[in-house]
């Protein structure tokens, strides 16, 4: 398959136009590779060592062409590209070793099988439906049911076990052995969605990047709120995708090994 091919598949099911006014979707870097078959290497976050392991894979022999990201490159566009900038310096890799930098952010938060998906598919959770509804058959989060019902405690773990946080943060006061059973999910920084969660009837809220004052409003909400982290929540979702591509017969598909979580934990 083409690269010009599997973007276009991929608009299809996630189209950019969906994003948020912010955002920033679809080609951060195309240094003319659409016509080439694709060799793609799947990451959370475009960085300078996602770069370097995608060269280190071209010339190790893998035809790596395209790296294909969740959160975009660029948000804002930058006045001036200049050594020892980390995008100008991405931009520069890029041209030189032909490999293309695409994101796709809040067009794929939204889409059946997206982020938020990912997470409510991982929890096993039934009857499921977005927080906020975008549009028909789109929207952020997941709202679903625990089939069968967990104590808290079993929750936690459970979540703990799947996603692997480093630290894992919940509200304080939570009876442990309280039953579950209606959950909302949400990939990333979803602490804004919490007034829209709390008219769900969901007892519990997985997300990201809650601050001191959200952890109150949720209590005040009676809402338990979970935040596991940001690149806990939001890596399922690329190694999802990462099969998916798989699905397609491509000349290499690879699931980054140089992406990382950006904190550490003092144990």
């Amino acid at each position: 398959m083409k690269i010009i091919d599997l973007i276009t598949w991929f608009e299809e099911w996630a189209n950019p136009v969906w994003q948020e006014k912010w955002d920033n979707c679809g080609w951060q870097v195309e240094p003319g590779v659409l016509d080439e078959d694709a060799g793609v290497l799947v990451c959370l976050t475009p960085t300078l060592a996602v770069m370097q392991e995608a060269i280190y894979l071209k010339n190790a022999g893998n035809p790596v062409n395209l790296i294909f990201a969740h959160h975009p490159l660029i948000f804002t566009p930058p006045k001036s590209l200049r050594t020892g900038d980390a995008i100008g310096e991405m931009v520069r890799l890029a041209f030189i070793h032909n490999i293309g930098i695409y994101s796709a952010h809040t067009n794929f938060d939204q889409v059946n099988d997206g982020t938020a998906d990912v997470l409510a598919q991982l929890l096993n959770m039934k009857e499921v439906y977005p927080i906020i509804n975008t549009q028909p058959g789109l929207g952020y989060g997941r709202v679903g049911l625990l089939a069968p019902s967990l104590s808290l405690r079993e929750l936690l773990t459970k979540i703990q076990t799947l996603l692997k946080p480093p630290n894992l943060i919940f509200s304080p006061n939570a009876d442990l052995e309280m039953s579950v059973e209606k959950v909302a999910v949400l990939g990333g920084s979803g602490a804004s969605f919490i007034p829209a969660v709390s008219k769900t009837g969901a007892k519990v809220y997985l997300t990201s990047d809650c601050k001191f004052h959200q952890f109150q409003e949720s209590r005040d909400a009676g809402i338990i709120l979970v935040d596991a982290g940001h690149y806990a929540t939001e890596r399922p979702a690329c190694q999802a995708l990462a099969r998916k591509f798989a699905t397609f017969n491509l000349t290499f598909v690879h699931l980054s090994n140089q992406d990382e979580d950006f904190r550490q934990f003092l144990f």
